[in-house]
């Protein structure tokens, strides 16, 4: 097993390091599904040359990073220079490792437990989950994310999404080995960094309530939770502010992400809609759009109490679809989570017809971008239709895996059954 890890990581590594020093790496970093106004490595260039130049960085609409972020990038450009790929190649390997050593724990959690578990009607080997079953999903994780195209692209695209995945990476291992004090402290400079990840705050309290036995602890726990995330979240917004000299940057970060005001194209859902929306209608729907990228937390952390774990993955998976300013990156982080849940996939009905619209969409976007931009045989609305198949087919996705959770769930506490008083049972997702 160790001789097939150290092949693998390896192998990411070349692959990641070849394609970098190809003369295809500056398209790449050009591609807008890779870079985002959020994420673009050349907008970061531009925001340091600018600081350096004594000039804010925030008060154009160039450079839309933390100013922490700011003073790493500045150091990284100043002193390696030349090395700046081996930075992205490095987090994205720590990532694996990370995911990997993370579904470990969870697939051995999820073994334990279904073993130890009395409330379940059927005791077959085949649907309980075994040790054996669990065995090799740290590979597969770390299998997929090095070699998926969606986080080589990120990487070779020099995506600053890749310390982002890094981030949440860690905050997901430090999460499943109970380290709660620190998951609250990781989460918070994913969240100072990228807004989002303010959500996984919620399976953070679960899994930390799943090993408190007492009402008492429980509440005690998520008091201190909570106080280490808003405190670090403060610290690291007062040192921001101690650094640039005034508050311009909070609107250059997270009002950028908040106001969308960068329409350039992406694979998410805002930039065409609000280029086609008229004024007066444009904060209407810049709620509705925000707020549909959170308001699933609270239903699903009620139905996924149990599985704090699916419900990172679930909620990984939203966050792609909904942000203001995805990129592949996002995807490729919660995809490679999906073998932790190989168990479900044979109650899946879709991932057929998933993986097929996720392929073609890959495949199809930069042809249908190249005939917009380059010999303008295509318009927007061609463009725009990939990323909304793009987004329906991870939404299918999301929807079949919980589909499948919930009849997994239902075969464990009530069996195999056919009928229900002389009536033919039917599942339905609602």
């Amino acid at each position: 097993m160790a001789g097939t890890r150290l092949v693998l990581y390896l192998s990411g590594y070349i692959l990641r390091y070849f394609v970098i020093k190809s003369s295809i790496s500056e398209n790449i970093e050009k591609r807008v599904e890779v870079s985002t106004p959020v994420s673009s490595w050349k907008r970061v260039t531009e925001g340091v040359h600018l600081y350096r130049q004594g000039i804010s960085p925030y008060l154009g609409d160039v450079f839309h990073e933390s100013p922490l972020s700011l003073l790493l990038y500045e150091v990284v450009t100043r002193y390696f220079v030349d090395w700046v790929f081996l930075l992205f190649v490095l987090c994205d390997l720590l990532t694996a490792f990370l995911l990997g050593a993370a579904a470990g724990k969870c697939g051995k959690y999820l073994a334990e437990k279904e073993s130890n578990s009395s409330k379940f009607v059927t005791q077959s080997s085949t649907v309980l989950l075994q040790n054996s079953d669990v065995a090799k999903v740290p590979l597969i994780v770390e299998t997929v994310y090095l070699l998926c195209p969606f986080s080589i692209l990120a990487c070779v695209g020099r995506s600053t999404s890749v310390f982002t995945n890094v981030l949440l990476s860690l905050s997901f291992f430090c999460m499943v080995y109970g380290f709660s004090t620190i998951t609250a402290v990781i989460l918070a400079l994913a969240t100072y960094q990228s807004f989002y990840p303010v959500m996984l705050l919620v399976p953070t309290f679960i899994s930390t309530f799943e090993r408190k036995k007492t009402t008492k602890e429980r509440i005690s726990v998520a008091l201190l939770i909570l106080v280490v995330f808003v405190s670090t979240l403060t610290s690291l917004l007062i040192i921001s502010f101690k650094v640039v000299g005034s508050w311009d940057f909070l609107w250059s970060t997270y009002g950028t992400i908040v106001s969308v005001p960068d329409l350039t194209p992406n694979v998410g859902l805002f930039w065409y809609f609000f280029t086609e929306m008229f004024d007066h209608f444009r904060i209407f729907f810049l709620w509705t759009f925000q707020i549909n990228a959170f308001i699933y937390t609270l239903p699903l952390s009620v139905r996924l109490r149990k599985e704090y774990t699916l419900l990172v993955v679930i909620l990984l998976a939203l966050t792609a679809v909904f942000k203001s300013y995805p990129s592949v990156a996002d995807t490729a982080l919660y995809l490679s989570l999906l073998p932790l849940w190989k168990h479900l996939f044979p109650y899946m009905r879709q991932t057929f017809i998933v993986g097929c619209i996720i392929l073609s969409c890959t495949v199809l976007a930069p042809v249908l971008w190249f005939l917009w931009i380059y010999p303008g045989s295509a318009n927007a609305n061609f463009y725009f239709g990939i990323t909304l198949a793009y987004n329906t087919a991870q939404i299918f996705l999301i929807t079949d895996l919980l589909f499948a959770y919930i009849k997994r769930d239902y075969i464990l506490h009530h069996g195999k059954k056919t009928e229900v008083d002389g009536k033919p049972v039917q599942l339905e997702l609602r």
